[in-house]
């Protein structure tokens, strides 16, 4: 056991799934925040426990060769948004992809899988098409940015380099807007004021943007300046939204909408299908990885034109539509109904017509649907972090498709459900890891099961 608040010589050894560095002092391990693979450090504890220490750097020593300088402004360091941006991108992906096969393998127990290197960006910067701002009071200014680690304490930001650069100039503009009219913002202790989130949606290859202003009212004192101002300022300014959220905790966006201007929707493109994108419905937040991601995923159907397919957790129909092309039919379930709203109206404007969607929970409407003589030759499941719901895999293997294709953003909700199917009569055999959320340790993949 080390002592807190000494200093020690530690050698980083290996990264952990939050990004934090691994690191051994004389056997015992030492978490450092900031710690990069072959980083030689001096650490002072400020935490110490039976089998481990937690420390932060007080000098380098011996720098990794794997060590990069954060492209991103010095007051962004603590925002914890980007755990590894100093470290090196294709160091990046090796981890991620190592990360898959040590999850896959400790546990789902499956070791006869082929796991693919993660395909990662040519330039993994200024990639996301959605962003989420907090609002909060820094004295008589207001305060847009993000959380620093570990607390709610907002970060101001000017200028974060994975989002859209259209970014700096709506936060800028909503802060004036704020500031100049005295709009009151939301404290969650008291659950008093107005203003709570930011929220921007953008199409990357329409240009549109969407502005959401989540409040904890139905009412914002002069929308009218806002919206001019967004108008003037912001090329592509489509429509501004007030969601409103009166709940207390930190779910960012309520369930009711209110148009202020626009029509409440942007439109953007995948390949050559066109999507409509509304407040609270799902979609990629690298749009250049979801066309790798989406294709493969289509690589993995290996349609033919004669299948049924069904696409679980489908969201906005983004998958769906693309496997329509190259299927006879394809079921789409889903449990957010704008997003099933949204789904039909994509299907339609992109003229496919062998598509039905369905809104409600997956372990409800997908036995439901089996139950009424609607079955699969392929299956595609898309689920949140929690992974798929037992009621809907026991479904799945019930329907016996000839292949099953498994989006995944969680490696290990993944494994456990490729367990429970290899179980079932289904094997896994393949899987490709894809780089979306560059300079974080999140990774997506896309799993090729078959029926045994």
């Amino acid at each position: 056991m080390l002592n807190k608040g000494k200093k020690y010589i530690v050698d980083i050894v290996d990264i952990g799934h939050t990004g934090v560095g691994i690191g051994k002092f004389e056997g015992f391990t030492v978490f450092v925040e900031g710690g990069v693979i072959q980083d030689k450090i001096e650490v002072k504890t400020i935490k110490s426990k039976k089998n481990y220490a937690e420390g932060e750097i007080v000098k380098i020593i011996e720098k990794s060769p794997f060590r990069v300088d954060r492209e991103c402004s010095d007051d962004l360091i603590e925002c914890g948004g980007c755990q590894v941006m100093h470290l090196d991108y294709q160091k990046q992906l090796d981890i991620k992809t190592n990360l898959v096969k040590e999850t896959i393998k400790r546990i789902g127990k499956i070791e006869d899988v082929k796991i693919y290197d993660t395909i990662g960006m040519d330039t993994p910067f200024r990639y996301r098409n959605k962003a989420q701002f907090p609002i909060g009071k820094k004295g008589s200014e207001s305060v847009l940015g993000f959380y620093k680690k570990k607390s709610h304490d907002i970060i101001p930001m000017n200028k974060c380099i994975i989002q859209h650069d259209m970014n700096d100039k709506i936060v800028n503009v909503v802060k004036n807007y704020i500031d100049r009219n005295n709009v009151s913002v939301y404290d969650e202790k008291k659950h008093e004021g107005l203003l709570r989130h930011l929220v921007t949606k953008i199409g990357f290859k329409t240009k549109e943007i969407m502005v959401v202003l989540v409040a904890n009212t139905e009412k914002l004192p002069n929308v009218d300046k806002l919206i001019n101002d967004l108008k003037d300022n912001i090329e592509g300014f489509k429509t501004l939204v007030l969601n409103i959220n009166t709940r207390k905790g930190n779910v960012i966006l309520g369930r009711e909408n209110k148009v202020l201007y626009g029509d409440g929707t942007i439109q953007d493109y995948i390949e050559d299908l066109k999507f409509n994108i509304s407040p609270l419905s799902f979609f990629q937040v690298n749009p250049v990885q979801t066309e790798v991601l989406y294709n493969k995923a289509l690589e993995y159907a290996n349609l033919s034109g004669n299948e049924n397919v069904f696409d679980i957790y489908c969201g906005i129909g983004t998958i769906s539509l693309f496997l329509a092309k190259k299927a006879k039919k394809v079921y789409g379930i889903e449990i957010v109904e704008d997003a099933i709203a949204d789904a039909r109206v994509n299907a339609s404007m992109n003229n496919l017509d062998n598509t039905e969607f369905y809104a409600g929970k997956a372990e409800e409407v997908v036995p439901k649907l089996y139950k009424e003589g609607k079955t699969a030759d392929v299956v595609v499941v898309d689920p949140p972090r929690k992974g798929c719901d037992e009621k809907v895999l026991d479904t799945i293997v019930s329907m016996n498709p000839s292949r099953v294709v498994y989006v995944s953003c969680n490696p290990s909700t993944l494994a456990r459900d490729l367990a429970y199917l290899d179980e079932r009569g289904y094997k896994c055999e393949e899987i490709q890891p894809v780089d979306m959320f560059s300079h974080t340790m999140h990774v997506e993949t896309v799993a090729l099961i078959v029926r045994k």
